[in-house]
């Protein structure tokens, strides 16, 4: 829920004041290395196989690889199905426009290794393990 507790005289002008709200009422949450934040996930339709990506390499549904807002792409991440679940290493190669409070997209590959292919989304933890060039 946002809660922003910057207050403004009324002689701003509304267009700023609107985009100080939107940045004040963002809930993309990115962990620093050794953090980890639990966030919702999907996993991505198989009608985008082989298109490309943000990084530039099209999307493979074998490969252990993500989409998310605002990580930096080559991003290492661990992610854990809750409460007590599966793991998988992912690489962030891709931006999600996530809705319906999902901050991460797992390929193919990954959501069958957290066992949500049938679920479609689940409540995972992520962690920062590091960096790797995109491809």
């Amino acid at each position: 829920m946002c809660n922003p507790l910057v207050v403004f005289p009324p002689t701003h002008h509304p267009a700023l004041l609107a985009l100080v709200l939107v940045g004040a009422c963002a809930t993309t949450l990115v962990p620093s290395p050794g953090e980890s934040v639990e966030i919702r996930a999907s996993h991505y339709s198989r009608a985008l196989v082989g298109r490309k990506t943000a990084s530039g390499e099209p999307y493979d549904p074998a490969l252990l690889t993500a989409a998310h807002s605002t990580m930096p792409m080559g991003t290492i991440l661990r992610v854990t199905r809750l409460p007590d679940g599966p793991s998988v290493e992912v690489r962030v190669n891709d931006r999600c426009g996530c809705a319906h409070g999902r901050q991460l997209d797992l390929s193919e590959a990954a959501a069958r290794r957290l066992n949500m292919l049938r679920a479609g989304a689940a409540q995972v933890r992520i962690e920062v393990l590091g960096r790797r060039p995109v491809r």
